[in-house]
């Protein structure tokens, strides 16, 4: 029984990733708004535009690096079981991690300044929702082998570390084009949170030797910490009246729960007509959990050589309960405790950059003329002008084991006015054959993206290592050379 749910939890770990990360796909396509919520500082030549609530913009991701559904539950003739052990207690290392994510545009739009058309705004608001663990590694083989033929080995109790956050964003950004080649911009953030769960900063270890007083004696020294929050609300609310777990969490969720502060910059700069770099630095904040936070803590040291009975004293009194008086022993050294205190998170701050060249004829020429155009502020760049578009992006996100990066080569492409499109090769820990595509429809001022990756993946999803879709769907106007 112990390894069937063992097989069922892995395949719930392979299952459950949806992760908004890293979005090589959308960023620098800034015939899309969205774009501006992955660098600030990109140039646009949008006047206006609207998202249409809820469908501006989905995202959903996955990544699963050292397994997949495929690998467990595959009709291939071999058992379960051998599977489990072979390909994820032993397979697996402290590095392979689990990400899920969701992120769902509640409101989105933004406008050129009327006096400063060098200045164009955003706003809006998404929800975003994390989850990210590792494979605990040495606590997956203790529960798989148990410790009776280990006798030495130090389980490390740090290999545990696992973080998950549902919250809201509410946001509004400035892009200012300084000159005729260098665009800068910044955006404020306001989080609200709905629930976070976090056990990150732990270590220590179990360790079992030959005993003195009994066979064996069982070492535990633990530094461990769980924190949550919003938790208790929203189980209460879903214990009582199912009608009050909506408005509890619409609460939580419009500024009613935990409170933080972020925010992005970034910049466009044009090296010549046709060479462009970009950057961006996102998510730099934090969020203070003060709404029904609880932190669990187990920090202490204790030997123990399991129940003790020496004769004749433990004859004076036949009804002392010897296994509780272990209990006492071991929470004594090792005390469980547990508060209501507030306490802090930040953010896992994101980096991206690019390099990017633009060549063939601009989009703005008709066949047969020159382009005389004149670039000022409110219309298209020259880097945005050009049919064709080659380039590479880098991306850095900062992960409970240290930084995670990423590296992306795009092609882009634009077909008249009503087309666009971006195709990308990506290589990370989850794939090297991480190929990606991006479109974008025009129909007057209707714009609909769609945006995938890992396609070759799509022909058999359950042996895919990463995935990601989305979608969004806007009003906007644009301007003119």
């Amino acid at each position: 029984m112990k390894r069937v749910l063992w097989a069922c939890w892995v395949g719930l770990l392979g299952l459950g990733p949806l992760q908004a990360q890293n979005m090589e796909l959308l960023y620098d396509f800034t015939e899309i708004p969205q774009a501006l919520l992955l660098n600030p500082g990109a140039r646009t030549d949008f006047n206006w535009y609207a998202g249409v609530p809820v469908l501006s913009g989905l995202s959903l991701q996955a990544g699963s690096s050292g397994i997949t559904v495929h690998d467990i539950f595959a009709d291939d003739g071999l058992d379960i079981n051998d599977k489990v052990r072979e390909r994820a207690v032993d397979g697996l290392s402290i590095r392979d991690e689990f990400t899920a994510s969701v992120r769902m545009e509640v409101l989105s739009g933004g406008f050129r300044g009327k006096y400063h058309p060098e200045n164009f705004y955003s706003f809006g608001i998404y929800m975003d929702a994390n989850f990210i663990s590792y494979w605990p590694g040495d606590l997956a083989q203790l529960a798989w082998y148990g410790n009776a033929n280990q006798l030495g080995r130090r389980f490390n109790l740090g290999h545990l570390k696992t973080r998950g956050e549902l919250f809201q964003v509410f946001h509004f950004g400035v892009s200012r084009q300084v000159s005729r080649r260098l665009t800068l911009g910044g955006r404020a953030k306001l989080f609200s949170g709905i629930a976070h769960v976090n056990s990150a900063r732990n270590s220590g270890f179990f360790v079992t030797n030959t005993g003195q007083n009994n066979l064996l004696a069982h070492t535990l020294s633990a530094q461990m910490q769980f924190q949550s929050s919003g938790l208790e609300a929203l189980r209460q609310a879903a214990d009582g009246d199912p009608g009050e777990l909506p408005a509890t969490f619409l609460g939580r969720a419009f500024l009613g729960g935990d409170l933080g502060l972020g925010f992005d910059a970034g910049f466009t700069y044009e090296l010549t007509d046709q060479w462009v770099v970009t950057g961006s630095l996102l998510d730099v904040g934090f969020m203070l959990h003060s709404t029904d936070p609880k932190t669990f803590t187990l920090d202490g040291r204790a030997t123990v050589e399991g129940v003790e009975i020496i004769l004749p004293e433990a004859l004076a009194d036949p009804n002392r309960d010897f296994w509780q008086d272990l209990v006492d022993e071991v929470e004594a050294l090792v005390p469980f405790e547990d508060n209501n205190k507030t306490y802090l998170s930040f953010r896992p701050t994101k980096l991206y950059g690019s390099v990017r060249y633009n060549f063939g004829e601009p989009v703005s020429n008709r066949p047969g003329e020159p382009c005389d155009c004149d670039i000022t502020p409110g219309s298209t760049a020259a880097a945005l002008s050009y049919r064709n578009a080659l380039g590479a992006q880098v991306f850095a996100i900062n992960r409970p084991r240290g930084p995670q990066a990423a590296l992306t080569g795009f092609y882009m492409r634009m077909v008249g006015r009503w087309l666009a499109m971006k195709a990308t090769y990506t290589a990370d820990k989850y794939s090297l054959t991480n190929l990606g595509l991006g479109l974008q429809f025009r129909a007057g001022p209707v714009q609909l993206y769609l945006m995938g990756n890992n396609l070759l993946g799509y022909r058999n999803i359950a042996d895919s290592h990463t995935a990601s879709f989305q979608f969004g769907l806007n009003i906007l106007s644009s301007g003119s050379n």
